[in-house]
C-alpha cells in the first residue's frame, strides 16, 4: 500500500482509538485497581478481542452479520447485557482497596485477560466498523493479505499505545483515590459509564 494511504490510516486510527469507550475505561479502571504492570494482561485480552473482531471483518464474516439483522441483534444484546453486568458489578463493589507490591494478586492474570477479551468482544459495532472502515484503505489491485496484515499490525500498535496511556494514567490516580470515599465514588462513576455504554449499544441500529 502507498505511504500516503498508510499515513491517512494511521491518523484516522489514532483519533478513533483514543476516543474513550468501554475498552479504554476498563484499562483505566484496572490500572487504578491493580497497577500498570498487572493491567498488561487486561490490555492483552482487549487487544486479542479486537484483533479477532477485525480479522473476522476482513475475512468476510462481518458482511454476513451485516446482512442478518437477527444475528446482529443477538450479538448486540449479549454484548449490551455483559457491559451492563460489568457496570452493576462495579457500581455495587464494596472493595475499595488498591493493589500494592506487598499485597497478593488475588485476581490473577487470566481473570484480567478474560475480562478484557470479553469486553472487547461485547461490541458488534466493531465488526461493522471493520466492514465499512478497513476496505477504504485496501487497494484491490494489490494482494489483500499483505495489506490486511499491515492494517491490523498498525491498529494493534496504536491501540496498545492508547491503552498504556489510559492504564498508566489510572495507576497515577490510585494514590489520590485512596483518600476518603473517593474510590467508592469512582466505582459508581465507572459502573454508571459501563451501564450507559451497554444501554447505548442495546439501542444501536445498523
Amino acid at each position: 500500500m502507498s505511504l500516503q494511504l498508510w499515513l491517512a490510516y494511521v491518523a484516522t486510527v489514532f483519533l478513533i482509538s483514543g476516543t474513550p469507550g468501554p475498552n479504554m475505561l476498563l484499562a483505566m479502571t484496572h490500572g487504578i485497581r491493580h497497577g500498570f504492570s498487572h493491567t498488561i494482561s487486561t490490555m492483552l485480552g482487549l487487544l486479542a478481542g479486537l484483533v479477532l473482531i477485525f480479522s473476522i471483518s476482513l475475512g468476510g464474516l462481518g458482511a454476513i452479520l451485516l446482512a442478518s439483522s437477527h444475528a446482529f441483534d443477538v450479538i448486540k444484546y449479549i454484548g449490551a447485557a455483559y457491559l451492563i453486568y460489568i457496570g452493576v458489578k462495579t457500581w455495587r463493589s464494596t472493595d475499595t482497596t488498591l493493589h500494592t507490591q506487598n499485597q497478593p494478586d488475588t485476581y490473577g492474570n487470566w481473570t484480567r485477560f478474560r475480562s478484557g477479551f470479553l469486553v472487547a468482544l461485547s461490541n458488534p459495532k466493531a465488526i461493522l466498523f471493520g466492514v465499512a472502515f478497513f476496505p477504504q484503505f485496501l487497494d484491490n489491485d494489490q494482494p489483500i493479505a499483505g495489506q490486511a496484515s499491515i492494517l491490523l499490525l498498525t491498529f494493534a500498535v496504536i491501540e496498545t499505545g492508547w491503552m498504556c496511556i489510559y492504564a498508566s494514567g489510572g495507576a497515577k490516580l490510585a494514590l489520590w483515590l485512596q483518600q476518603g470515599c473517593r474510590m467508592s465514588w469512582f466505582n459508581r462513576i465507572a459502573g454508571g459509564a459501563f451501564v450507559g455504554a451497554g444501554m447505548i449499544l442495546g439501542s444501536f441500529r445498523r
